[in-house]
C-alpha cells in the first residue's frame, strides 16, 4: 500500500456498539471446576461484571467496600 493514502472514517450513532465486548473469565471455560456450569451461566455471569463496572462508576459500594448493583432488569 505504499504511496496509498488511507482514509479512516468516523463512527456514527449505534456504530461504535460493534466495539463494546462483554468479558467472560477464560477460567470459567477452561478449569475443571466449572465443567458442569451451563455456558448460559458463563455468560451470566460476564454480564453481572459488566454491570459491576458500572456499579463501580456509580459508587455503589458498602462500608466494607464490597461492590453491589441493584436489581436489573433487561
Amino acid at each position: 500500500m505504499a504511496g496509498q493514502e488511507v482514509v479512516f472514517g468516523y463512527f456514527h450513532g449505534y456504530e461504535a456498539e460493534q466495539f463494546t465486548f462483554y468479558w467472560i473469565p477464560k477460567l470459567l471455560f477452561t478449569d475443571e471446576y466449572f465443567r458442569r456450569l451451563s455456558s448460559d451461566a458463563k455468560v451470566l455471569y460476564g454480564l453481572m461484571l459488566d454491570r459491576m463496572g458500572l456499579s463501580v462508576k456509580n459508587h455503589w459500594i458498602d462500608e466494607q467496600e464490597r461492590v453491589y448493583f441493584a436489581e436489573w432488569i433487561a
